[in-house]
């Protein structure tokens, strides 16, 4: 095989979840550099892969990355792999590729399992657009300056946590977003996978009285489209409907306006509208 690092991804559960490439090179490789040498050995043995391990954890991670880039440099290859998944995201592997690119070490990343990507889907919030923005700050405060930036972002977003923090960082979301569609996912590709899907507020206080177990991951819906209807929130239907079809809209457009920005019945809302451009002689569609 080349002389060069690889960068494998590895199962985040079912250690089957794992791709012909990765095991080819964790056969051939030189040295094997991982995050925690207990987990990667569960991995090895698995598929017979006897080679010795290397750990490169976030404590030792700018050392370590200098000796691999050596090591590869004078002509040897090499595989790092974190815990689960993709190495650099909310796990080691960052600052060895930075240490790669700088010192001009060669590097190939081999893809695989990705946590965000399959709750994401699980979630059923999917529309092709989301952030990953894995762990919040511990601190309180960078904490909430955090989600004040994130709340009013118009696509889903994905967060990672541990299972004793889950329903705190749940009530924080709700304070800081209001009601929102969400999902927990937890245990993914493992025997206990579980998808709770809830509004906010629900999913914080089903898993306040129910802590969950594993790792999870948390994704949460967007903001909603800021509309025209929002301006003034103290108005009435009516006088919402009179702004807004007065400023162009017909009724049909109306109606899936202030049935979105107020969870009313559109067709309600289109039969009010009607009347009143009947009674004011405006165009109705």
């Amino acid at each position: 095989m080349e002389n060069k690092l690889y960068i494998c991804s590895t199962p985040i559960g079912n250690l089957e979840d794992i791709t012909l490439r990765v095991l080819n090179t964790l056969r051939e490789c030189g040295a094997v550099y991982c995050e925690d040498t207990r987990n990667t050995i569960k991995l090895l043995n698995r598929y017979e892969i006897k080679k010795p391990l290397i750990s490169c954890h976030e404590h030792n991670e700018a050392e370590r990355a200098v000796e691999i880039c050596r090591f590869v440099l004078e002509g040897n290859s090499a595989a790092y792999v974190s815990d689960a998944g993709m190495p650099g995201i909310s796990d080691p592997g960052a600052r060895l590729i930075r240490e790669c690119l700088a010192t001009g070490t060669p590097f190939e990343l081999l893809p695989g399992a990705c946590a965000a990507a399959c709750a994401y889907v699980m979630s059923g919030l999917g529309d092709g657009r989301f952030l990953f923005e894995g762990f919040l700050p511990r601190r309180k405060g960078e904490r909430a300056r955090v989600l004040e930036e994130l709340k009013t972002l118009e696509r889903s977003i994905v967060f990672y946590e541990s299972p004793h923090r889950a329903a705190d960082t749940l009530r924080e979301l709700f304070e800081t977003f209001g009601e929102r569609n969400a999902a927990l996912v937890r245990e993914i590709t493992k025997l206990h996978e579980e998808a709770k899907r809830m509004p906010l507020s629900e999913l914080a206080a089903f898993y306040a009285q129910t802590p969950p177990r594993g790792e999870c991951v948390i994704v949460v819906e967007g903001a909603r489209k800021s509309c025209a209807c929002e301006d003034n929130a103290q108005e009435s239907v009516e006088e919402a409907i009179r702004r807004l079809t007065g400023g162009g809209m017909s009724a049909k457009e109306t109606a899936k306006e202030l049935a979105k920005s107020r969870g009313l019945d559109r067709n309600t809302v289109y039969k009010t509208a009607v009347e009143i451009i009947n009674n004011s002689d405006m165009y109705i569609e």
